[in-house]
């Protein structure tokens, strides 16, 4: 993984080349400043994370996820016959 870590105002003059970076990567872009930082996302980066949190905090859904996740891909195809 590579960390891009740029100042306020390096960020403000390549802004659209950082907008870019983020969403052609998908690696989260540092951008420091007086008052604080920040990390520049893409918005599938960002809601792909929001939706994980999400799911992790529904109760059991994290065994449930682990146990779809080690279950063979025979055993979740179901046979339609002649349908």
């Amino acid at each position: 993984m590579f960390v891009s870590i740029l100042n306020a105002t390096t960020a403000r003059n390549n802004f659209f080349k950082l907008m870019e970076e983020a969403i052609t990567t998908h690696e989260p872009i540092f951008v420091t400043g007086k008052q604080g930082n920040i990390v520049v996302l893409s918005e599938e980066d960002y809601r792909s994370m929001a939706e994980t949190i999400y799911l992790c905090n529904i109760p059991g859904m994290r065994e449930k996820i682990k146990e779809g996740l080690n279950t063979p891909l025979e055993e979740c195809v179901e046979d339609l016959g002649d349908a």
